[in-house]
Formats: C-alpha cells, structure tokens, sequence
C-alpha cells in the first residue's frame, strides 16, 4: 500500500496525518502504524491521525498513539487535524468535528488553533498530586524547578505505578512561574517517553492550577516545544467548562511511503 501522508506539528508534538474520507488506509495495522511512527526506521511522530468522513460532522478525528493502539483524545492533535483538514480544502469558519471523547468544536484565526475540549467535572486528589480526565487521563505533580527534573525517570515511576499500570496514564510536571502562567513537561503514555507538548496535559495543568476560583481563567503555559494558553471557566461546585486549548499547528513536509515495507 503507497500511503500519502502529512507532518504536522503543534509546539512541537508531531504527528504524522493522512486523509482516509476514501477509506483507503482504514486497514493499517497495529503494526504498521507503530513503525510508520517510529524515528529511526519510519517517518518518525509522537501520534498517526485519520481523517475520516462522518456524516452530520465536518469529519472524524482518529487518533493513534506512537505504540500503535488507538488512543485517546489528544488535544494537540486535534489542532493539528483542524488545520490539516483546512488545508485538504474543508473551509470552515468554525469546525464541528468528533473524536473518542466526543463532539469538538474548533476555529483557525491569526496562524493558531483554538480548540474546546470537553468538559471536566472534577478534580481528584491523590496524594498530594491531582488526577483528572481532559479527554485523557493525567496525573498532575507540582514541582519547583521543573526544567532541571528527569521527566522520562519520574514519569515512568508513576506511569507504571500499581496504581496506573493496567490502564495507563500520563504524567505531567508543572511549575507555577506567575499566577497565570505555567511550565508543564509531560511523559505520555504510548508514546512512553517525553514529548515536547501535550495538548490535554497542560489542559489539566491549567485547570488544577486556576488563578481564580470562580468564573473566567486565561492561563499561559511554556513548554518544551513552544507556548499554549488554555482559557475555562471554573464554576463554584469545582467543575470546569467552556475549555478552549489555542496554539500554532504548523504544516512540516508531505510525501508518501509503502506502508507494506512497515508491516
């Protein structure tokens, strides 16, 4: 099978995409999908994206971690497929599309992708840290100095815990630098190592550190691969709505590879 695929990137989380609204590539394989993403003998991305057709939608986002599995929401990702798909010729001035995790709405202004996510109705306390779902599950671990932390050590350690091993979770690292802004670094699960960002994960870092405690939050977060704001409202009860990720999501190169040399 020759694969015609896209790389894309938002700060710095890539993926690799491709525009399935024939059908054709819905028969890759677990296998195949792990090798197209691995960044020695394929072409190398943190996530494998289809595009599909979705009737009552714009489209359908698939999303599939680096192992290969079909994943969970990815916030990231689901910017860097609402530009892809602009840029396949579907011109929206706001996009309706769906995911894992359901419904997303989207828009394209000034080079970003602003992207709601859905909504989170609490935050768990574990231990002294945070856990909580923003379309994939995250554990959330303050830390002073953030930049100088051995995230893929520590990750790991809480990633592959007793707690989490079976079903998995990613572990994001944050240090509080001003009120409204964060650095975040994430290990992420299936991918199993750092990534230079994690859409959902600096969602769930935003929330568990909110600067108001109730109404409008606009919070900035630093990663290693660029900057994120993520903007919420906080309701009295401790839920939270109206999330809205926006960064860049930036077209790297196309071509095209047998996806039968990777199974």
């Amino acid at each position: 099978m020759n694969l015609a695929f896209y790389k894309y990137q938002g700060t710095g989380n890539d993926f690799i995409l491709v525009d399935n609204r024939e059908g054709d590539y819905s028969g890759l394989t677990e296998e195949q999908i792990r090798s197209l993403c691995d960044r020695r003998f394929g072409i190398g991305a943190d996530g494998f994206m289809l595009l599909n057709e979705k009737e009552d939608y714009d489209f359908e986002m698939v999303y599939y971690n680096a192992d290969g599995r079909e994943g969970s929401m990815c916030g990231n990702g689901g910017r860097c497929i609402v530009q892809f798909a602009s840029d396949r010729g579907i011109k929206k001035p706001a996009y309706h599309f769906i995911a894992t995790d359901g419904p997303h709405e989207a828009t394209i202004e000034d080079g970003e992708v602003s992207l709601k996510m859905k909504d989170v109705e609490s935050i768990q306390a574990y231990r002294t840290d945070s856990v909580l779902n923003t379309g994939s599950p995250h554990y959330v671990q303050l830390d002073p100095d953030v930049m100088h932390l051995d995230v893929f050590k520590e990750g790991q350690k809480i990633r592959y815990s007793k707690e989490f091993a079976e079903q998995g979770i990613n572990v994001n690292f944050v240090q509080v630098k001003e009120p409204d802004t964060l650095i975040v670094r994430t290990y992420e699960r299936g991918v199993e190592n750092e990534t230079y960002s994690c859409g959902t994960g600096v969602t769930a870092a935003a929330l568990v550190y909110y600067h108001n405690d109730n109404g409008f939050n606009s919070v900035n977060i630093e990663t290693l691969g660029g900057k994120l704001n993520v903007r919420y409202r906080r309701e009295p009860d401790g839920s939270f709505n109206n999330i809205w990720l926006k960064g860049p999501a930036v077209k790297v190169f196309e071509g095209s590879i047998s996806a039968t040399d990777h199974d």
